[in-house]
């Protein structure tokens, strides 16, 4: 089958699969905030003395709205709110030291946002040492950070590396200035040339730039360009997504151009298909799903070690069972369960004066969940899976095969005996491939459109 019919049989409404289940699959029924602490507890005192934890901490606050973004933000130029969010994640983090007693080992920190940077440099050493005073730092660490090009300093820089951070993600999505008009995020090449040295300058060993492909107004020539431009910079590792457009979701915020002006179908293909080459042509390496690095980097390390890891935070370059999400709007993982914060401001603050922690919904994992959750982290991660182990069966194992034995003659997986590998050409499916393993999708198809086009 050619790629455009390809494209127009796979490009169907999917979820990115961060988790298993999906968040509009949670059972909010069957959680409670006492059952989170359980299995939170449970995981921690399995996994902390020999692996550690894993933290992301949400700092929600954006000067201006971006309009291809789908994070949960707010957009404010007040910087006097800086100090009372910082004594709420705090609180929050002390909570959580009390319900699990022994010191955290900490593997992992990532800073996400919103804009991390939109926090002074004080603030944010207030907040990490804050977190490290009641905390053990392991010794095989990374610690990460998003910067936005036109507000990170060289201040932000250094005082996060002494902290002991290492790893910093720039937010590049595309050079061409009318394409930044149309997504309200002006960022000139220099500024990101001026953060990406100083961090090198400084000593970071690796240096991220997040692009995007399928952006309103988005030529061939505006992804290659971008590309070229990253490539004189040489960051270590790159992600290179896909523009989710959402606007049912999101509102207003991705209203800010016509459905028109946004590339579709095997136009948009295109833009990945020409941008990954030309990656591949400057020495990067595919990982997973959106995701290359350069040799030397430790996510493609961890790539050719099989030790990658897919969570709440994207790819990681290694595996906790225990990821604790502190700030508004973040999901935290138990392996055996997931709870998410409050959304807003407000309501994340009164739960945390009533000192208690801000989860609202979450999910529990059946066993069957396990087991298909560790089937979709395999595909993401290695691009194969295999049901050899006994203990990765599952008894709609026979109409999963029914489904992937179509997806074989289109070419995009090899079937084994017992297990399957995804081709080259089965790559930028993988979406639609993990879909075939998504039991709560195939049970109950959702009434309204929730996910984003796959392609």
């Amino acid at each position: 089958m050619g790629t455009t019919s390809l494209i127009q049989k796979y490009n169907v409404p999917g979820p990115r699969y961060t988790s298993y289940p999906t968040v509009p699959y949670w059972d909010d029924q069957a959680f409670s905030l006492e059952l989170w602490q359980q299995t939170l507890k449970r995981a921690f005192d399995e996994s902390n003395t020999s692996e550690g934890i894993s933290l992301y901490i949400h700092l929600p606050f954006c000067e201006s709205l971006c309009t291809f973004c789908g994070c949960h933000k707010r957009v404010t130029k007040r910087h006097e709110m800086e100090q009372p969010y910082i004594q709420a994640v705090l609180k929050e983090w002390n909570l959580y030291c009390q319900l699990l007693q022994d010191r955290p080992v900490i593997k992992e920190i990532h800073l996400g946002g919103g804009t991390p940077t939109f926090f002074s440099a004080e603030h944010l050493l207030e907040l990490i040492q804050g977190i490290l005073a009641k905390a053990e730092i392991a010794p095989q660490h990374e610690f990460s950070f998003e910067g936005h090009p036109n507000n990170t300093t060289r201040e932000h820089l250094q005082t996060l590396y002494d902290l002991g951070f290492r790893r910093v993600s720039y937010g590049v999505q595309d050079y061409n200035l009318n394409v930044q008009k149309a997504i309200h995020r002006i960022q000139p090449f220099e500024h990101v040339e001026q953060v990406t040295r100083w961090a090198r300058e400084i000593g970071y060993e690796s240096i991220s730039h997040d692009l995007v492909f399928g952006l309103p107004f988005q030529s061939l020539e505006d992804v290659l360009n971008t590309i070229e431009k990253t490539n004189s910079l040489s960051p270590d590792r790159l992600a290179f997504y896909s523009y989710a457009h959402v606007p049912w979701i999101k509102g207003n915020g991705q209203r800010g151009f016509k459905d028109q002006d946004v590339p579709k179908d095997d136009v948009k293909r295109t833009l990945y298909e020409e941008g990954k080459k030309r990656l591949l042509a400057h020495g990067y390496h595919e990982i997973g799903m959106d995701h290359f690095a350069l040799e030397h980097d430790s996510m493609y390390q961890s790539f050719q070690q099989g030790s990658l890891h897919r969570n709440f935070m994207g790819y990681t370059s290694s595996k906790t069972k225990v990821m604790i999400g502190l700030g508004l709007s973040s999901i935290s993982d138990s392996w055996y369960s997931f709870a998410q914060n409050e959304k807003t401001l407000e309501d994340y603050y009164a739960r945390l004066e009533q000192n208690q922690i801000p989860v609202f919904k979450g999910h529990i994992l059946s066993q069957e969940d396990l087991i298909i959750r560790q089937h979709i982290l395999n595909l993401m991660c290695t691009f194969k899976t295999s049901w050899a182990d006994p203990s990765m069966a599952f008894p709609e194992l026979s109409e999963v095969l029914s489904q992937l034995e179509e997806m074989q003659q289109d070419g995009l997986l090899t079937l084994q005996p017992q297990g399957i590998q995804i081709t080259e050409q089965g790559k930028p499916f993988i979406r639609n491939i993990c879909m075939a393993f998504d039991l709560h999708l195939k049970r109950k198809q959702p009434q309204t459109r929730i996910f984003s086009m796959t392609i």
